[in-house]
């Protein structure tokens, strides 16, 4: 028993000692708003949107674009597009006689993923700046203003911004991400940071490379390799953008799982990043790897010691261990924790890490880790909620 309880507190104090290095050194640090060096600046920029299916929700993203506080003259936006719901055929009719902004739609025969329909658009892009965002999400009107701010500064080749508002009320998504803009300001003052968001992210047209064709995290996967090839990439706080999500655990485990399973693969598969590229390579990257890949399994180790210690002391009533954690879970996914949500919300993430784990793991050992064709499903319940 004495030796099950040492291995428990061990186990928490290894995962969570990295966790406490990052929180000193933001407090240490207390880093605000973007790194860059910021400049007023109006370059032509595409705006690059990718749609399947979108019929109910593409107009009101189209006039969210045509009215975004930037010079429309300079604003060219590509829609790449494989629906079979007349999406296509709404966006033409949207810019029809619209003198400004100009349209390049890319039509699909098929889908064959959304990293080789974005390596399309990227590829047709013909203005400065490249910005990418999602039919689901919206955002500020100075969002393209203040991208292309810090992309002025030499320095700086892609930038992305924050979820400020989680659009259907999910305190479950919204607590991840007040904690993730703690930690990508932080990654960003020290060299760049990892993740960038679908909903919002700005490139130079120049340092955009392809990505790989089965990628499920195609945003974080551009930025990664940008700052491979030397540039850096920021998170600023100050670009807003808003995003569907739901609470319901079930209903997010889809989503969570599938976008923890990109960020592992992408991990893995840029491995050789680790200890390169500056502080990127010896802060940033050791400490994501640490947060997606390490901390679950001894998230889950501590659990199940926890359990099998309390079965040695209480007997039967040692399983009221893992009920507390499903009542936990329970309360959590409901928004019902009060001050404990955000704790809950990174124990959340630690789930989808750990089962994207095992199913990459799974798949590997039958031999088709590299099947996933990068598609994706629309969600109409939040699409109703967009509405």
């Amino acid at each position: 028993m004495k030796r099950l309880v040492e291995a428990l507190f061990g186990l928490v104090a290894l995962t969570g000692l990295p966790y406490l290095i990052y929180l000193g050194a933001y407090y240490l640090r207390r880093p605000s708003g973007t790194p860059a060096n910021t400049r007023s600046r109006e370059p032509s920029v595409s705006i690059v949107l990718p749609t399947y299916n979108e019929a109910a929700i593409v107009e009101s993203k189209l006039e969210e674009l045509v009215e975004l506080d930037y010079p429309i003259a300079k604003v060219e936006v590509v829609v790449v597009d494989s629906s079979d719901d007349g999406t296509a055929e709404l966006v033409e009719t949207f810019f029809a006689g619209r003198p400004e902004p100009e349209l390049t739609l890319i039509r699909e025969d098929e889908r064959r993923g959304l990293a080789t329909a974005l390596n399309e658009a990227y590829a047709a892009a013909e203005n400065e700046v490249v910005v990418k965002t999602d039919c689901d999400s919206r955002l500020a009107p100075d969002a393209v203003r203040k991208a292309v701010a810090n992309l002025a500064d030499p320095d700086v080749e892609a930038v992305t911004g924050r979820n400020a508002d989680v659009i259907g009320g999910s305190e479950v998504e919204q607590s991840y991400r007040d904690i993730q803009t703690m930690i990508q300001i932080l990654e960003s003052h020290i060299d760049s940071t990892l993740i960038f968001h679908g909903p919002f992210s700005a490139f130079e047209r120049d340092a955009i490379v392809p990505i790989d064709e089965d990628s499920i995290a195609d945003d974080t996967e551009l930025a990664l390799k940008i700052r491979r090839n030397g540039g850096r990439v920021v998170f600023d706080p100050d670009i807003h953008y808003k995003e569907a999500a739901h609470s319901e655990f079930s209903k997010r485990r889809e989503q969570k799982d599938r976008r923890a399973m990109g960020l592992l693969r992408l991990l893995w598969r840029q491995r050789d990043s680790l200890g390169r590229h500056g502080n990127y390579g010896r802060v940033v990257l050791p400490f994501n790897w640490w947060f997606m890949i390490v901390s679950p399994w001894l998230v889950g180790a501590g659990l199940a010691l926890a359990t099998l210690g309390s079965l040695a002391v209480l007997g039967p009533a040692g399983l009221l261990t893992p009920a507390g954690v499903l009542a936990f879970t329970a309360l959590g996914s409901r928004d019902a924790l009060g001050p404990l949500q955000p704790l809950y919300s990174l124990f959340d993430t630690q789930v989808s890490l750990l089962r994207a784990s095992v199913s990459l793991i799974r798949a590997r050992a039958d031999g088709d880790e590299e099947t996933h064709d990068g598609t994706w499903s629309t969600d109409d319940e939040l699409r109703e909620v967009l509405q």
